[in-house]
């Protein structure tokens, strides 16, 4: 093992390279830049560009990137190199602030929604000087922001950067009114990563994995996750040298790698990192899943993100931590030790209560992709019901406040384990509630709904914006007011009434909870069609447009970039399914039976009297089932001829949701069920038992 302090950061341009490296008022004018969000002298960032081109050079670097994430949910790269021609036929090595600061890759060939058109390519990609450069397999990576030639927004980072800026904006307003000194406000996360591991052998004789990195089809084999003995299990020796590598490549990147575990799937994993600056957060998963699939395959294992790619196991999501905290050093969603006396905190709780349960809406569209259906709902994921988990304490603190009685805190109990030498500790003030969408967790609130696939920043984007709307709408009243308690308390009292609907401390999993949460007049949006087209409603395009986050014209691009994925996701895995059925398990299961007829007649045709119960049950069994596979096969077929009937791209959405993915389950069914009867050394495929447990 390498030493941790000294590899890490070690490929990062980061504050101490920077220090180091930069002229000191050149560092100063950076500083502000990045802190303060002054804008960069172009005489600077030449100063800069030169000393990271040095910096990268002797790292290895011979070519630099403008590193960005598209809205495709993964990041895009074009590598120019540093030579530079002297006019003698030799080269010197080159890097401008000009490069620098902008790059210019084409804007036509990424997912747009209409904001271009293939023959507007000119695109532009901006450094995002908050976020630190790092090298990459010999490149100088620059995190940078993207747009197009109009200035539409064709990132998932700028936005993400906007609704940062607005949370800052509107939380120091409040933050005023109480008398603190801090100067800026941030928000924080720290996601946690799950994903299975499987052979990279096996992988590559699935064709479903391949295309879509889900199994379209698969058994359940005997055992499963029901001995819940792979949950924080000992990690095989494979699967251990595989996460020690990982930890050092993320290590060297200045990504705060802490927690690694089982998770309850076979073959199911977490990384979970420390939280940092939503913005540097959101780059440094973007990176950890790249690192997670490349390395990898160092070790003959092929990492698999989505969401749901086993049925019948656990799938895998991405638990974002969400807090908010203050330049002093003050997290915002810290109770302190009296939270019923916190009213700062008591005025920041409610205000994401409100945002949470007045835009229950665009939480769930944040997290809607055809991916994350499969897991939404199920013992293992939230339901696709919005609600929030505050425990007991917080509750009856709030209830307190509404009913205008005062709240009797308990002293905090003491864990005894009844052995002598084992420590008593203090108890925690309230339980934890997987079973919660957004739930409350001491400092931060941890949103559970987000697939493993996903970039973090979408779902930040909401949640930074609908809360700093509401501090918004508080700071207006509140600046207003002739008596700033008193209009504090009543604020505070009429938020929880108005919305305490939204929480729920318990098992979101039972069958009332949906029933009780349609009472409450909460949403139940099953699917990602359901859930879309309330993103483009007046309500949520006002909302963005106010704070700057989109414009009305962007906002519609993103609706539709989501449509089409998910058209063009459900599609790739439906035509693969025709391949796989028509080109691989029928002619397997016709040799089977060719098999078993020959023996059959061989049999016989030594003696009359031999018994064939079990080759002729078997045929007979294995002819039905092959003509219904079939009949589903050729029906499946249909349903996606008729989809090119559908010019609409949410009626398109709504029938490969109902009518295409209903017939991909019913094709599936009987694929399955076949499985089970054929001999193995005829089944085409590798089986959820080799998949799941020879790793």
């Amino acid at each position: 093992m390498s030493d941790v302090s000294k590899i890490f950061g070690s490929l990062v341009f980061n504050d101490a390279t920077m220090k180091a490296r930069l002229p000191k008022e050149t560092y100063k004018a950076l500083k502000k830049t990045i802190n303060e969000g002054k804008l960069l002298d172009l005489s600077v960032a030449n100063v800069v560009a030169n000393a990271m081109k040095d910096w990268a050079i002797e790292k290895g670097a011979t070519h630099y990137t403008h590193w960005f994430q598209p809205m495709t949910g993964i990041t895009a790269e074009k590598h120019d190199s540093f030579i530079s021609p002297n006019g003698n036929g030799e080269v010197i090595m080159e890097f401008s602030g000009k490069e620098l600061i902008k790059g210019e890759p084409d804007a036509s060939s990424f997912p747009s929604g209409g904001l271009r058109a293939t023959f507007e390519a000119r695109g532009y990609t901006a450094w995002d000087p908050t976020s630190f450069a790092f090298i990459k397999d010999g490149t100088l990576c620059i995190p940078t922001a993207f747009c197009s030639y109009g200035g539409e927004t064709l990132d998932k980072k700028t936005p993400l950067l906007r609704s940062m800026e607005v949370v800052n904006k509107q939380a120091l307003r409040i933050l005023k009114l109480f008398g603190s000194d801090a100067t800026r406000v941030t928000t924080t996360v720290g996601p946690e990563q799950e994903y299975f591991l499987i052979d990279k052998a096996l992988y590559e004789k699935r064709k479903d994995l391949i295309y879509t990195g889900r199994t379209l089809f698969g058994a359940k084999p005997p055992k499963g996750q029901e001995l819940e003995d792979h949950y924080f299990g000992q990690i095989k020796p494979r699967i251990a040298a595989y996460m020690k590598e990982l930890d050092e490549e993320l290590w060297k990147l200045g990504i705060l790698a802490k927690t690694k575990h089982n998770e309850v799937a076979p073959a199911q994993h977490e990384l979970a990192p420390i939280f940092s600056t939503t913005n540097i957060a959101t780059d440094h998963n973007q990176l950890t899943m790249e690192m997670m699939k490349k390395i990898a395959l160092r070790h003959n294992l092929v990492c698999l993100l989505h969401e749901k790619p086993f049925a019948g196991v656990n799938g895998s999501g991405k638990h974002n931590n969400w807090s908010i905290s203050t330049n002093t050093g003050v997290n915002l969603l810290e109770p302190g030790s009296t939270p019923a006396e916190n009213a700062q905190f008591l005025l920041f709780l409610v205000a994401v209560i409100k945002a949470v349960d007045t835009h229950q809406d665009l939480m769930r569209i944040s997290c809607a992709s055809a991916g994350n259906d499969h897991r939404l709902g199920a013992n293992e994921a939230p339901p696709a019901i919005i609600s929030m988990f505050l425990g007991s304490e917080l509750t009856d603190i709030l209830e307190s406040i509404e009913s205008g009685t005062k709240y009797s805190s308990n002293p905090a109990a003491q864990m005894t384990l009844g052995v002598d030498v084992l420590p008593t500790f203090p108890k925690d003030a309230t339980d934890r509630n997987r079973t919660s969408p957004f739930a409350f967790t001491g400092n931060k609130f941890e949103f559970r709904m987000l697939g493993s696939t996903f970039s973090i920043s979408g779902p930040n984007i909401v949640l930074n914006t609908i809360v700093a709307d509401v501090l918004s709408d508080f700071a207006d009243i509140l600046e207003g007011a002739a008596d700033f308690t008193s209009a504090l308390n009543e604020l505070i009292k009429n938020t929880i009434k108005e919305h305490k609907r939204i929480i729920s401390n318990g098992n979101n999993y039972s069958e009332e909870w949906p029933v009780e949460a349609a009472k409450r007049g909460l949403l139940n949006l099953k699917s990602t069609p359901e859930a879309l087209p309330l993103f483009i409603s007046e309500k949520n395009i006002e909302l963005f447009k106010k704070h700057g986050i989109f414009s009305a014209h962007e906002v519609h691009s993103r609706y539709e970039i989501l449509l089409e994925n998910y058209v063009k996701t459900i599609n790739i895995e439906a035509l693969t399914m025709i391949e796989m059925v028509r080109k691989d398990i029928l002619p397997a299961v016709v040799c089977y039976i060719k098999e078993l007829s020959t023996t059959a007649a061989t049999a016989k045709s030594i003696s009359a009297s031999v018994d064939c119960e079990f080759e002729v049950e078997m045929v007979t069994k294995l002819s039905s089932l092959s003509n219904v596979l079939y009949k589903n096969l050729v029906a499946l077929d249909e349903t996606l001829l008729n989809a090119k009937n559908i010019e609409d791209s949410l009626e398109l959405a709504q029938y490969y949701n109902k009518t295409v993915f209903t017939a991909m389950q019913e094709l599936r069914a009987v694929a399955d069920e076949i499985e089970t009867l054929v001999g193995e050394k005829y089944w085409p495929y590798p089986t959820y038992g080799d998949l799941l447990f020879r790793v």
